[in-house]
């Protein structure tokens, strides 16, 4: 079985999915350290202009926002869920500004959290997929897949060092992300801030944030919950991966595949909220991010267990189909 699995690494590895993956990572994580660097030097510029102060206070420009906020949300043409999604912003600012908990000042472990935060639902999940879209498709598209059942091996343990190998990928495909995050933008930041305070544990209930809940923990301990959960979340998208390719016989074809699920989920989130079965959709479940900042929900009525629950079913019943079919599969045709 090791020796399986190290001949998978190493396919993975020979088709150089990697090196485009860190060149994707790399160009998204500098893009968006720059913007968000730019964006706080304006801000920090406004602010000596407007208040003719050399010393950068934080409140401003968080009690600016609030003012937006409280604008924006009067604007009664706005839908009522976007009304809630502002007020639980609103509710989290005055919270921050009442703790003297700075929420606009970037570090590279902010930025850290927060690219995970907006990747987890589709960036992250389509790295995934360029990592795992051929691992089985590719064999029967390249016709390598009579060659490799010659061996006198079981079919389930070949597919099972696959799907090995796929896991310790990904696992450094998240560890990657996370490091590289960090590094970048600590370039344009030169803030590391780990040990920075951070909130987490706000709920929603009836359509109101809580922080009866929330606890005070370091940026540090924040970035690896928050890629805690960005791993699983890749597990579950490795796992029903590696189903669409043993299903099709083309890379192409899983990959176009799986991005229409995940985009198109994205869709049903917003224009069929309302319809119970959507919440049973796996890409419906993937930002787990969100029960810790009590953000807008789309589909309301799910918790941080349910989606982990649902997600864990997914990536448990993408297995054992995935093993069935290619146990049974005729690849000598």
């Amino acid at each position: 079985m090791i020796a399986l699995i190290r001949n998978e690494i190493q396919k993975i590895l020979l088709k150089k999915k990697m090196l485009l993956i860190l060149f994707l990572l790399l160009i998204f994580v500098t893009l968006f350290s720059y913007g968000q660097n730019y964006a706080y030097e304006r801000t920090i510029e406004q602010f000596e202009a407007e208040t003719s102060e050399t010393a950068f206070d934080w409140r401003v420009p968080a009690g600016q926002r609030l003012d937006d906020l409280e604008r924006r949300r009067s604007n009664e043409s706005i839908p009522d869920e976007v009304r809630a999604s502002f007020d639980r912003e609103i509710q989290q600012l005055n919270y921050f500004i009442d703790n003297d908990i700075n929420p606009i000042t970037p570090t590279a472990f902010k930025f850290n959290a927060e690219f995970a935060e907006q990747g987890i639902v589709l960036f992250i999940p389509l790295l995934v997929v360029i990592l795992a879209a051929d691992l089985v498709s590719g064999e029967f598209s390249k016709k390598t897949i009579k060659i490799l059942l010659t061996r006198a091996v079981p079919r389930w343990k070949i597919l099972l060092s696959k799907y090995l190998a796929l896991l310790m990928m990904t696992t450094i495909l998240v560890f990657i992300v996370a490091v590289l995050s960090t590094l970048v933008s600590f370039l344009f930041f030169r803030e590391l801030g780990a040990s920075e305070p951070v909130v987490t544990g706000f709920s929603v209930f009836e359509g109101q944030l809580v922080s009866d809940s929330t606890v005070l923990v370091s940026r540090l301990q924040y970035s690896v919950f928050i890629y805690s959960l960005v791993w699983f979340v890749s597990i579950i998208i490795a796992s029903i991966t590696l189903l669409i390719s043993v299903t099709v016989d083309s890379s192409s074809s899983a990959i176009g595949i799986l991005m229409a699920s995940l985009i198109g989920g994205q869709f049903l989130q917003f224009f069929l909220a309302e319809w119970e079965l959507v919440q049973y959709f796996f890409v419906t479940n993937l930002d787990l991010t969100r029960y810790l900042t009590g953000s807008y929900q789309p589909v309301e009525g799910m918790s941080l267990t349910f989606s982990i629950l649902t997600l864990a079913v997914w990536g448990g019943l993408s297995l054992i189909f995935s093993f069935i079919i290619f146990n049974r599969k005729d690849v000598l045709v």
